[in-house]
């Protein structure tokens, strides 16, 4: 690659991040290497102040969302590659400077489809979610590590969290005769890191829903059946205005919801669904359609005609698949159209 470091010549740049430094590859109109340099992640705005506005590809991930709002300020046109459309043109071995070059050649392209910048709402609020979902996550392992202890020692107790709540003091007053005074502290410390995170989880989830409340593409959202202030929130922490999408169906697609093809020639061969893209989004969608999906709540909203003949043909996971498809597609529309879901019940004929 060529040595050159004359940034004034050059009309695209991409930058490959890391934790702290970070590659630059500019290129002139022809597509020639004219700036090769690394640069420490303190040094990218000075570097690039007194350079003429040009296109800047970087590396979507971690810490970049700042360093593009930096660059943005300066006049430039920043774009965030995500890494699996910079790839295809990374040649050969990989290193930092080829990957900033794939950036580069990647960025230029317009069919690329490129990562929008989150303002500093949207990342505390996808905070929120992320420490929520950790939460989560610990208190599953405290509940199933009892589980475990219980079970060894010929204790079952049925799945569900509200049994084992419900259970515990009881067994742990009463089952003396198979758990030992040691396992009965263990269980019991166990106990208090559970209502621990319930704690945590519950005012961290208060959190979110006030700013769901508070926020009027939230509080649009919500309107739309299954969905509540955790999808509504994290939704709009992902995607903002929704503008990144051309159509419903590309954020469906994006969240993984839609068929895999490996269609050729003449036949169309669809699979199972992608999931792609944002997965817990995914889950919280699912999560949504399964809600729906009870019987009780198929006639208070315009999805039970819809539902009523799904039902017949679709197993039940496929259904709440397609289910989840629907909904997404809905909640893009009421995001980007900023208004209010209608709900349009047609009554049963006489």
């Amino acid at each position: 690659m060529s040595q050159k470091t004359d940034a004034v010549v050059a009309s695209t740049i991409g930058i490959d991040t890391g934790k702290n430094t970070l590659h630059l590859i500019g290129l002139d109109d022809q597509g020639t290497i004219v700036l090769r340099e690394k640069l420490s992640r303190s040094r990218i705005v000075s570097r690039l102040a007194n350079v003429p506005r040009c296109l800047i590809g970087i590396e979507a991930g971690m810490g970049t969302h700042y360093v593009a709002r930096e660059l943005i300020a300066l006049g430039h046109d920043v774009r965030q590659v995500p890494p699996v459309y910079a790839r295809p043109f990374r040649q050969t071995h990989k290193n930092d400077f080829r990957d900033a070059y794939a950036i580069a050649e990647a960025v230029r392209r317009p069919s690329t489809r490129c990562v929008p910048v989150k303002t500093d709402d949207q990342l505390d609020l996808r905070a929120l979610h992320r420490v929520r979902s950790r939460l989560i996550s610990e208190r599953t392992a405290v509940i199933n590590q009892i589980r475990g202890f219980l079970l060894e020692r010929g204790i079952p107790v049925r799945q569900g969290l509200r049994f084992l709540r419900q259970q515990l003091p009881e067994i742990l007053a009463k089952r003396i005769d198979v758990l030992s005074p040691r396992m009965i502290r263990i269980i019991e410390d166990l106990s208090g890191d559970w209502r621990h995170l319930d704690e945590r989880i519950e005012h961290v989830t208060k959190e979110i829903e006030v700013l769901a409340y508070g926020t009027e593409s939230c509080r649009h959202l919500m309107t739309v059946p299954g969905i509540g202030p955790i999808i509504a929130s994290a939704m709009v922490a992902a995607i903002g205005n929704g503008v990144a999408f051309a159509k419903g169906r590309d954020f469906a697609a994006w969240l993984g919801l839609v068929p895999k093809q490996m269609s050729t020639g003449d036949r169309t061969i669809l699979g199972r669904i992608s999931k792609r893209g944002n997965r817990y989004l995914r889950m919280l969608f699912m999560q949504g359609a399964r809600v729906i999906l009870r019987p009780a709540n198929w006639t208070k909203h315009s999805f039970g005609p819809w539902l009523t003949a799904a039902a017949k043909r679709l197993h039940p996971n496929v259904l709440a698949t397609a289910l989840a498809n629907k909904l997404a597609r809905i909640a893009w529309t009421i995001l980007t159209e900023r208004r209010s879901y209608e709900t349009r019940v047609i009554a049963d004929a006489a």
